[in-house]
């Protein structure tokens, strides 16, 4: 009987697609090519399954084309790339990949509030361009992490734990809010207190946004937002691109209406804004929240075990939708 057959997407770790090639006929990417919507889809026109990594959008067009196709599975705990309904309307199950990610995310955020908070990319850039001649009292003088007050704004457990790092390890006072209140005991180990998203901006000394990107949350963060904030606040947004208007945020920067912003997501990344790439007042990642190699294999892992999983017949470990029938 013959293996089914199924694409990886981006190269992934080597020992991984071999893992995968026991179970199944694999066509892989070694070389990382950054295929066409077309391009994927003549691809998938022969595959029972595909291993996306979140860069790969999955709609009712590609699925018309790809005929065989039974499960995607995304290595990424998001997956706005997926239109979940055409898919379940397809029979073609979604996974993806939680958990795993989620202290290194969380060491993530805090790492890019304190660079943010701190000015610490706006100084290294001033030494490298040797403008650095002498001291001064208010040199790059930015603003304190401990003792202040951090809110977030979506409340699962990667900003869990961004709270917990702010009010265990820095003192910080945490507000957040969220789609759904905790539960007390979940508060209680935060030590988070919920507000209401006006409140949370008014207040906050740092805004931490991790809420997952629908279109109901798009914008979430846009010009009239900023404009409740502190002028002392920074943001920073490690959740998807679209959550935050960047356009309206490099203008607020621009005009000191908040004092800095940390962002490792864009709307249209790879693409950024040519805005915010002229501000001083901005930290810049390129999607790197997760980027840890322990991490990123556990990633690629769980989504392989989800493919094996749904073709031995066991159901996969972390889907995203519920067909009714499958493909």
């Amino acid at each position: 009987m013959s293996k089914p057959r199924i694409l990886v997407a981006r190269a992934i770790f080597p020992d991984i697609v071999d893992r995968l090639r026991q179970h199944f006929d694999v066509e892989d990417n070694p070389d990382d090519v950054i295929w066409t919507p077309q391009e994927l889809a003549a691809r998938l026109a022969d595959k029972d399954g595909v291993l996306t990594t979140g860069s790969q959008r999955i709609d009712a067009a590609l699925l018309s084309a790809a005929p065989r196709l039974k499960v995607c599975a995304n290595m990424a705990v998001g997956y706005n790339n997926f239109d979940v309904d055409a898919m379940t309307a397809a029979g073609v199950l979604g996974t993806n990949t939680p958990d795993v990610l989620t202290e290194t995310t969380a060491d993530f955020g805090f790492a890019l509030l304190m660079a943010t908070a701190r000015r610490m990319t706006e100084s290294e850039h001033y030494l490298r361009a040797g403008k650095w001649t002498k001291w001064s009292y208010d040199m790059f003088a930015g603003s304190d992490i401990h003792g202040s007050t951090l809110g977030i704004i979506g409340m699962g457990r990667i900003g869990q734990g961004i709270a917990k790092r702010g009010a265990h390890g820095f003192g910080m006072k945490v507000v957040y809010h969220n789609r759904s209140r905790l539960s007390a005991d979940l508060e209680a180990e935060c030590k988070a207190t919920y507000v209401g998203k006006e409140e949370l901006l008014r207040t906050a000394d740092h805004v931490v946004l991790v809420v997952p990107y629908t279109s109901a949350s798009h914008h979430t963060i846009g010009a009239a937002e900023l404009a409740l904030m502190k002028p002392t606040a920074t943001l920073v947004n490690i959740a998807r691109g679209g959550i935050v208007d960047d356009a309206a945020l490099a203008v607020a920067l621009r005009e000191r209406r908040i004092a800095a912003a940390g962002l490792d997501v864009f709307e249209g990344e790879p693409i950024v804004h040519p805005d915010l790439l002229t501000v001083p007042n901005v930290v810049l990642t390129p999607h790197i929240a997760s980027a840890t190699v322990p991490t990123r294999r556990a990633m690629a892992n769980l989504a392989a075990d989800n493919l094996i999983a749904f073709f031995d017949g066991r159901g996969p470990l972390t889907p995203v939708n519920q067909p009714s029938t499958l493909r």
